[in-house]
């Protein structure tokens, strides 16, 4: 897991309830998240992170950090998946490499679709004057996130590209809109 100032790495798996408690509670630097008697490391550079052998890499922070080089590391160390929680973590490259090497790959779209989501899902109970417990909300999204990987899927088979999540995406995102467009009369 990182930050923008390093990273921590731990062979035997990080405590995510701990490390929840310091960073969204407690509001703590990654480097703040670790028992300091435990085998958990702290690195300070957080680029490097991609050369820790995973099965799955999650870039989840800032625009273009997991690059070529970045990706032929995770490829060679085995990585079976990378799925993006941000706008556009993997630079181009990466994402080919990613695709021509067989590394299941979840695109950001996805991933943004599902913030968009939250939003409404807020807007909603705002409009309905309620709130919903927390188990509520995450079991909605996750629906949408189930929804939005499915017709990707579909949508990446229907167009010769089955298992392209990346294309799969764009096309259901262009179909949507194209739709939307026709139903309201713009089309």
């Amino acid at each position: 897991m990182s930050d923008s100032d390093g990273y921590i790495y731990d062979p035997k798996g990080i405590d995510i309830d701990f490390i929840h408690k310091r960073k969204e509670t407690e509001r703590k630097r990654i480097k703040e998240c670790f028992l300091p008697h435990s085998s958990t490391k702290y690195l300070e550079n957080c680029r490097d992170i991609w050369n820790v052998k995973c099965d799955i890499a999650l870039p989840c922070a800032t625009e273009n950090e997991l690059d070529n080089k970045a990706a032929k590391i995770l490829v060679e160390n085995g990585c079976i998946a990378v799925g993006e929680g941000a706008n556009m973590p993997c630079t181009p490259e990466a994402i080919d490499i990613f695709l021509k090497n067989n590394i299941l790959y979840g695109p950001g779209k996805a991933a943004n679709a599902g913030g968009v989501a939250t939003s409404g899902l807020e807007m909603q109970q705002n409009s309905m004057r309620t709130s919903w417990t927390f188990e509520e909300v995450d079991a909605r999204l996750k629906e949408i996130m189930k929804s939005i990987y499915r017709k990707s899927s579909e949508a990446a088979k229907k167009y010769g590209c089955e298992g392209n999540l990346l294309v799969g995406a764009n096309i259901a995102g262009f179909l949507k809109v194209a739709d939307a467009m026709i139903a309201q009369g713009v089309v």
